[in-house]
């Protein structure tokens, strides 16, 4: 049987990680043991923080629309019972960006809601 090297395949997993660490500091970007660790860990907080990233953004489209009805003299809690009562289906993300960027349409929709 033909003897098999290992080192092409080997160095290009090594650089393919290091390759990945690109930008880390210190000897998490150049030694390979570091590198792999480093990389592990990042890749732990990547998958950590796309799950946060939704509560947050949540949270901050939920302020902004209560910003808002606050300026107009309502609650939060309320207006959005009665967009359920109305069956107007519009979720937080796009009631926060028409807050924000057109406030006379959310003004409209909610003196439909409460009238």
């Amino acid at each position: 049987m033909a003897r098999v090297k290992r080192g092409v395949p080997a160095h290009k997993r090594r650089m393919h990680i290091l390759q990945q660490t690109k930008g880390f500091r210190w000897g998490r970007k150049s030694k390979y043991k570091l590198a792999k660790q480093a990389i592990r860990k990042a890749w732990q907080y990547a998958f950590r923080d796309r799950r946060a990233k939704k509560r947050t953004m949540r949270q901050l489209w939920t302020t902004n629309i209560s910003s808002m009805l606050r300026a107009e003299g309502s609650r939060y809690s309320l207006f959005i019972s009665q967009l359920h009562k109305h069956n107007i289906q519009l979720d937080r993300k796009i009631l926060a960006k028409l807050a924000q960027e057109k406030p006379e349409i959310f003004k409209q929709i909610l003196e439909k809601v409460q009238g």
